[in-house]
């Protein structure tokens, strides 16, 4: 059940709800440290992003990205292109 946000009597929406998939957001936490593995590309990206939002989360930032692109590679049947991942 989904926890309601309230004030004044007035209904915000909700809080505290679970969006997504837990293995599938495992899985694509495990893939972001295989690409960023021997990638120098992908290394100098999540730096980028480790100096605005922290190397935790600049991680979770990659693994997400990771999973959009394999969405719609397979929804396209298109093959994995570096420079468009990369390009922010």
């Amino acid at each position: 059940m989904k926890c309601a946000r309230e004030s004044a009597g007035k209904r915000y929406g909700t809080s505290g709800s679970k969006i997504g998939n837990v293995h599938l957001k495992w899985a694509f936490s495990e893939a972001a440290v295989l690409f960023l593995r021997g990638n120098p590309e992908g290394m100098k990206y999540k730096k980028q992003l480790e100096r605005k939002h922290g190397k935790a989360k600049s991680l979770s930032i990659l693994a997400h990205k990771l999973g959009r692109a394999t969405y719609y590679m397979l929804k396209r049947e298109k093959a994995f292109d570096m420079n468009k991942f990369l390009r922010a």
